[in-house]
């Protein structure tokens, strides 16, 4: 499927959601970046959300793309050389902007040019029509696997989960449109998201959904809309973003790997998601994975509103550990985990009324392509796991026994925080590739990924 559950998450690309691709990168396919014009930070390509279009097409450009340091150390990356970002080789102490914010007056005030053709529109993702405008352009044109077996398979109210978080703007969902048919063809979004770096917090934004429409890929929109969307974020205050890729740029902050648990092996192979092992068969197979009916964590109960207040503060505690982690405010966390069916899975334990554990994990299903036995994989991805009054592992197994119990056929999780311990123990699989962190505008120095705690859809 694509890399973001095949090989090991991009998104990756995201949020995001890969081992060996973009946190959320799609096929979109326009010229090199580095054709594109350079020009200072007050000029078109000046703001964060450049970098989601370089991780973008540099994942897309067959025999380009760096997918390790060695190759990444020989390779030009004449665009990134210009923008303020730490280069390979550069061994970084301070935690600290690169450049400083833009004044008002130095953002440009009208939107870019499109081609002739078309328009700009802003897409309402709390009008039906619209939304089902996108999911339909998603569904038909996002990510695909290399060898076309696989698509990701955002629903509508997927969208809406990651969309619509607290703080977005409704020209943050840029849309382009034929100007003849009024067709949707072309959309990009940003999506708020303060995120602590060390010992600093900024407010920046995650770059998600860049998709153009197959028969548009020539005409040059994908840089439009990325320029857009950068002017749009500016004009907001923002300088920052944090993302992720599955190739190597300059520079990562941290390299995380997906790792993979099948749930329901026999679907798994008859898709070719997987395969037998030599000497294995098939009933051997289903047996090595069968889990247990039952969870083992007495009490273990789905999230509810009156949790969030508990929840929010047992999870915000949690992430003070990490180096690079999110800060929610109450708001943002009750969006972000109350349970949505078929979208975000959220669990708690109580003792004494108190929220002492969590565990999360959304979905993201994908379409299986030209397969007469299944249409789809569903397939669950670690979110934020807190663990005091249980053991981690005890609690990990129990999320893979309930996302078996919802239908689930892989369950994804990155070796970030303390998911690392228990993977292996649990009969995870180590994905294809990395999923590299990057900060744009921002300079601080490398971590391990057990020093990570942002995990991006």
């Amino acid at each position: 499927m694509p890399r973001k559950t095949k090989e090991a998450k991009e998104n990756g690309v995201s949020g995001g959601a890969e081992g060996g691709q973009a946190k959320n990168a799609d096929r979109v396919e326009p010229d090199s970046i580095d054709q594109q014009p350079s020009g200072s930070r007050g000029s078109t390509m000046t703001p964060q959300t450049v970098m989601e279009l370089a991780a973008h097409l540099q994942s897309l450009t067959t025999g380009t793309a760096a997918r390790d340091l060695n190759s990444a150390l020989s390779h030009q990356y004449n665009f990134w050389n210009t923008q303020p970002v730490p280069k390979l080789n550069e061994v970084v102490e301070e935690n600290t902007h690169i450049e400083e914010d833009l004044q008002a007056d130095q953002i440009r005030s009208e939107p870019f040019s499109l081609p002739d053709a078309f328009e700009w529109s802003d897409v309402d993702l709390n009008d039906v029509a619209q939304l089902t405008e996108l999911y339909t352009l998603l569904t038909e044109n996002y990510v695909e696997d290399d060898d076309n077996m696989f698509r990701f398979d955002y629903s509508a109210d997927f969208l809406k989960w990651a969309l619509l978080v607290p703080g977005w703007l409704p020209q943050w969902h840029c849309g382009v449109r034929a100007k003849a048919t009024k067709r949707l063809v072309a959309f990009i979004s940003a999506v708020p998201q303060k995120i602590r770096v060390y010992d600093k917090t900024k407010q920046m934004v995650e770059i998600n959904f860049l998709c153009v429409h197959k028969k548009l890929r020539q005409k040059r929109v994908a840089p439009v809309l990325i320029r857009e969307i950068t002017r749009r974020v500016n004009q907001q205050g923002i300088f920052q973003a944090a993302f992720t890729a599955g190739v190597v740029l300059p520079k990562p902050v941290a390299v995380c790997r997906y790792y993979h648990r099948s749930l329901n092996p026999k679907k798994l192979i008859e898709c070719k998601f997987s395969s037998l092992s030599p000497k294995s068969t098939m009933l051997r197979t289903i047996k090595l994975y069968k889990l247990p009916d039952d969870t083992k964590s007495t009490g273990l109960r789905v999230m509810e509103k009156k949790d969030i207040e508990g929840a929010h503060k047992l999870l915000n505690c949690h992430l003070e550990k990490y180096n690079l982690a999110p800060v929610f405010d109450q708001k943002e966390f009750e969006h972000i985990f109350l349970p949505r069916d078929d979208v975000i899975y959220s669990y708690v334990l109580e003792e004494k009324g108190q929220i002492t554990d969590m565990i999360s994990f959304y979905s993201l299903p994908s379409s299986v392509m030209q397969n007469p036995q299944h249409k789809k994989i569903n397939a669950a991805y670690s979110y934020y796991n807190v663990a005091t009054t249980v053991p981690f592992k005890q609690l990990m197994n129990d999320a893979l026994i309930i996302a078996r119990k919802a239908g689930f056929d892989v369950f994804n999780a990155l070796d970030l925080m303390a998911n690392k311990e228990v993977l292996e123990e649990l009969k995870f699989g180590i994905g294809d590739g990395n999923l590299q962190y990057y900060l744009y505008n921002w300079k601080c120095p490398e971590m391990k990924p057990n020093q990570v705690g942002l995990v991006l859809q």
